[in-house]
């Protein structure tokens, strides 16, 4: 759907959404109609991986119009989501209006405020990276296995390794024997060698 509320200049281009199709877009027309010289509204969650009228609006903005919304998630998956299309935009000479967040990066003080924001973000994201890194340290400390569970026992492998040493048996036979891909049992051959040998 799109609205036209003055003659379309290429200035002021409104996003809008709602997650269902039984949701009333009002609040946001209302809230975005003093702002905006054409709005665009879209159905379906933020999250979606296909966002089409989101995705024309990115790709048709030019130098000099401002993106505006009223709320972050009506048209960002997150704050750090919202600050990455920021920076794309900017590259392009686009602006970001966030009319509930009363930042516009068009003015000066919405720039300001802008940049605040996104040092925040970046320290959190650097706090968020360097826990998790953190956690992984700990985790291995205890001697724990991260990722996904072997998908065979050490057990198994010297098994296997026995069947393949004594010629009794093919790669390929062994690894429909224990029901796994033969490139995977000569990965956790070579794994379970290294392990062994330290």
């Amino acid at each position: 759907m799109i609205e036209k509320l003055n003659e379309y200049n290429g200035r002021r281009i409104g996003y809008l959404r709602c997650s269902r199709a039984d949701q009333s877009p009002d609040r946001q027309i209302d809230g975005l109609r003093p702002h905006c010289d054409e709005l665009h509204l879209e159905s379906g969650s933020a999250v979606a991986r296909k966002r089409p009228v989101f995705e024309r609006i990115i790709n048709d903005l030019r130098q000099g119009d401002v993106m505006v919304v009223l709320d972050v998630d009506r048209a960002f998956r997150s704050p750090i989501d919202a600050l990455l299309t920021e920076e794309i935009l900017s590259k392009r000479g686009v602006f970001l209006h966030i009319v509930n967040a009363a930042i516009d990066t068009s003015t000066a003080e919405g720039e300001f405020v802008f940049t605040i924001l996104t040092a925040q973000a970046r320290l959190e994201r650097r706090h968020i990276s360097r826990r998790t890194k953190e956690g992984l340290a700990a985790t291995r400390q205890r001697g724990t296995r991260l990722g996904r569970p072997p998908k065979l026992t050490d057990d198994q492998l010297s098994e296997v390794r026995q069947k393949l040493e004594g010629k009794a048996a093919t790669i390929g036979a062994v690894a429909a024997e224990y029901k796994v891909d033969p490139w995977t049992l000569t990965r956790s051959l070579r794994r379970w060698a290294g392990a062994e040998a330290r």
